[in-house]
């Protein structure tokens, strides 16, 4: 552009163009006088002017390309951020929020744009992750909250997840995951079911037995699903054992019940009729004999079914006080001398001084020992010995009595305790038993808070141990 003022002036502009942006004007100006300056000059300072024009253009570049570099590394570091799982936060160093260098170096242009729609997006993706993990807790936790037992499969059959509850139910060793089911419950039933929910029908809940140690019966359902384009199964089991065992119990109480009211009734019933029969003397002692023992059996059976209610539904009510372990065992020894001495048998107690007194309460803990010595005497040989023990083993004080019977089958050893359980019952009911005396004795210390244990001597013989809280 020419002005034309004092003096005449030639003026060279280069506008600096960056990014569609002007940076700056760079301005050349040359006084013209009449034939002062030539021609050649005013040519040699529009050069100079380009020149320094392009070494302005060229240092502009060079800073805002820095600048430009700076913003998209530093996008491009929080993208990779992003992808390790950092959505929120990516520092450079320690205690620098990236977040805050992206939000400065935005801008108004097409790169600020990208930055923004990053921010936003990692916050979208921040927000669903966070809904993820949270719903992802929750369900860990209603898992392992779960009584059942759950299995959840995938198409090849392996075990995708395992809660706690199935491990303990299946005792399974070290972890489920990625195992074959069939390695963890082997039962064809169990197959069947999981067979039929892979392939989309209802199937029934189904109870199966498992031959574990001891015995489980479960309840087994399954239902399929599909997830990330893949079919599963999720097994449901549910350990019905303690069910099923209290309703057998149930069971075997009523036909227990019923026979050994129905045995005595029997035989009184039948001396009656021939006390009745014409011919026979009144009174003959023979029947006499066997209604009184008969009635006997009945009123020791109803005593101890009645006593077990009460104690079912926890009406006996503990009264403790030191009690003389010693004047316990001589007086129970003094209650069942007849019938210790019928069988010519003896008895020997020992009690150590830190076990002579215990906190009981005398009655209940006297009815115990009772039904443990009686037991012993029941089934010891004539002749034997029955010991009487009393001792200190850690914070427990044991109080056991031990024959030389004819001992119990281990397998039988859990049982002895249950109502009506019997070793041998044809003998047990022979000698007179009600089969409610050592379920009785269960109840009685469990009272006390104690245990009560049977096991088999060396040598043959059996020893029952009631551990009561070391009070001393």
């Amino acid at each position: 552009m020419k002005l034309q003022t004092r003096f005449f002036v030639t003026a060279v502009a280069v506008a600096l163009l960056s990014l569609a942006v002007s940076w700056g004007l760079l301005v050349s100006a040359v006084p013209l006088s009449s034939g002062s300056v030539s021609r050649g000059a005013v040519a040699a300072a529009v050069a100079a002017g380009l020149l320094a024009a392009l070494a302005g253009a060229f240092a502009l570049t060079r800073v805002t390309s820095r600048t430009l570099i700076q913003r998209l590394d530093a996008i491009t570091d929080r993208a990779r951020r992003q992808a390790d799982g950092n959505l929120l936060r990516a520092p450079r160093g320690v205690g620098h929020d990236l977040t805050t260098d992206v939000g400065h170096d935005q801008g108004d242009d097409e790169v600020g744009s990208v930055a923004r729609a990053l921010d936003h997006l990692a916050g979208v993706l921040s927000q669903r992750v966070e809904e993820l993990s949270n719903q992802q807790t929750r369900t860990g936790a209603i898992l392992e909250g779960m009584v059942e037992g759950v299995l959840v499969i995938d198409e090849a059959g392996r075990v995708q997840t395992a809660n706690d509850s199935v491990t303990r139910m299946l005792g399974i060793e070290g972890d489920p995951t990625g195992r074959q089911h069939v390695e963890l419950i082997r039962h064809p039933e169990v197959t069947r079911l999981i067979g039929i929910a892979r392939r989309g029908e209802n199937a029934a809940q189904r109870e199966v037995t498992l031959n574990t140690g001891p015995p489980k019966v479960l309840l087994a359902s399954a239902r399929s699903f599909a997830a990330d384009g893949e079919r599963g199964v999720a097994l449901v089991l549910h350990d019905v054992t303690a069910y099923r065992r209290a309703d057998q119990v149930r069971q075997d109480f009523v036909a227990n019940v019923s026979h050994e009211l129905r045995t005595p009734l029997t035989a009184i019933r039948g001396s009656v009729e021939a006390l009745l029969e014409d011919g026979l003397a009144a009174g003959d002692p023979r029947f006499l004999s066997i209604i009184a023992r008969n009635s006997a059996r009945m009123e020791r059976l109803v005593s101890d079914l009645l006593r077990l209610a009460r104690l079912d539904a926890r009406q006996e009510v503990l009264d403790l006080t030191p009690c003389s372990v010693v004047s316990l065992f001589g007086t129970v020894a003094d209650e069942l001398e007849p019938m210790i001495a019928a069988k010519l048998q003896r008895v020997d107690t020992s009690v150590s001084d830190d076990a002579a007194v215990v906190q009981a309460d005398p009655v209940k803990l006297h009815d115990a020992v009772r039904n443990l010595v009686e037991n012993a005497a029941t089934y010891a040989p004539e002749g034997g010995l029955i010991e009487l023990i009393a001792a200190v083993d850690g914070d427990v004080v044991r109080l056991s009595v031990a024959d030389r019977g004819p001992g119990i089958p281990d397998t039988d050893l859990v049982r002895v305790f249950e109502r009506f359980y019997r070793v041998d019952a044809a003998r047990s009911r022979e000698l007179g038993g009600t089969g409610l005396g050592l379920s009785i004795v269960k109840h009685l210390v469990g009272l006390h808070g104690g245990t009560v244990r049977a096991a088999n001597r060396e040598g043959g013989g059996s020893v029952f141990s009631i551990d009561l809280p070391h009070r001393g």
